[in-house]
């Protein structure tokens, strides 16, 4: 099971990893260390080997930090909001909670993480002349990162979505033709274009003896599945257009009490009810929610002397919406917090509540429709 953790937090943004990460990092460090350095300067000793590969691949991955962070400041300069970045197994991605409302602001967003890999390979070469006559060991990394952030400066600059070339060329479409789905559809046709082209060259290296091919049929397998995700999303969003809440939830919910403990709540309510999700209500007035997500995260031998008070989302954190809210907004909304359904608000009064199952059910009806 793949987990991210958080280790800290930059202009607000959570920064986190992937567990993936850690086999990137450690097979990087070793073509530096058993490779690339042993071949470009063999008269090291093997500790420097791993010390510089170790402490080049830090740097590269520095590197993709501040690349995707530079996305992440242009998006929040624009009003959008970031839910973190995570660097995994391919590099790294920043969350952003929505599409770009503009194709300017799409293009400058997309732009800025290429432009600030050149800037970083710029500060590396001049750093390397500078190290050249000084430290051998620093010149050599300061070298490789500055060639290393040009190739993921222009990589990132193929025009097929979701790269950022795509995200440019999607922006220019979405100027174009006014659409932004037909834009995604687009840019991200070629960008499955691409990833077929990186599988196939993939297969021939393999061929050839050559297990390098491996790799770009893992970047490959990963540029189609964004391509293709990533125009899902869009399709989803413009489905919800329009949509209220009203239309989407759920009126005949389930309520429990705030004093019925852990194990009665199991036994007599999601067992019996066969629900995922209820609603706390104590004399008619909302409390919070509880669902099995909750339940999960209290060990069972606590159930008997835990309440569902101890373990509800309360009010005061709940993302309630009106009858009126957009559905994409909605969906955005629990994208962004992480949650997995919200109540639907008519004044103080609780008027129903909305899963993600409701939303799926609703796209699912359409797209059989073919509405």
């Amino acid at each position: 099971m793949r987990h991210a953790w958080r280790v800290g937090k930059i202009f607000g943004i959570d920064i986190n990893i992937d567990s993936s990460w850690l086999i990137i990092f450690i097979l990087f460090t070793w073509v530096l260390a058993a490779t690339y350095f042993p071949q470009n300067y063999p008269d090291w000793p093997q500790s420097l080997y791993w010390l510089m590969g170790v402490f080049t691949s830090l740097l590269v991955f520095a590197s993709v930090l501040i690349h995707e962070l530079s996305h992440s400041l242009v998006a929040m300069k624009q009003g959008e909001r970031v839910r973190g970045i995570t660097l995994f197994i391919l590099g790294g991605v920043a969350q952003i909670t929505e599409e770009p409302k503009e194709p300017l602001k799409e293009f400058t967003m997309a732009l800025v993480g290429p432009l600030s890999s050149l800037a970083i390979a710029f500060v590396f070469l001049v750093f390397s002349f500078f190290l050249r006559g000084l430290s051998e060991p620093l010149y050599a990394s300061a070298l490789y990162l500055a060639i290393i952030n040009t190739i993921l400066a222009f990589f990132n600059l193929l025009p097929g979505f979701p790269m950022d070339g795509g995200r440019i060329l999607r922006s220019i479409l979405w100027k174009i033709t006014g659409s932004l789905r037909k834009a995604t559809r687009i840019a991200s046709l070629a960008g499955q274009g691409f990833a077929f082209f990186f599988v196939f060259i993939g297969i021939l290296q393999i061929l050839r003896a050559n297990l390098s091919g491996l790799w770009l049929i893992l970047i490959g397998w990963f540029l189609h599945s964004a391509a293709v995700r990533g125009y899902n999303q869009v399709m989803v969003q413009t489905m919800l257009k329009g949509v209220k809440a009203g239309d989407l939830m759920t009126k005949d919910f389930k309520t429990v009490a705030s004093d019925v403990n852990v194990q009665d709540l199991v036994d007599n309510f999601i067992l019996k009810e066969k629900e995922r999700v209820f609603l706390v209500k104590d004399d008619g007035t909302l409390k919070g929610i509880v669902c099995l997500e909750d339940v999960k995260s209290v060990s069972r031998e606590k159930w008997s002397t835990s309440r569902v008070a101890d373990i509800m989302t309360p009010r005061e954190k709940l993302e309630a919406v009106s009858l009126d809210t957009d559905g994409s907004q909605i969906l955005n909304s629990l994208n962004t917090r992480d949650i997995h359904q919200v109540p639907v608000m008519k004044g103080e009064e609780i008027a129903g509540i909305i899963c993600r199952t409701d939303i799926l059910r609703f796209i699912q009806f359409r797209t059989e429709l073919g509405v």
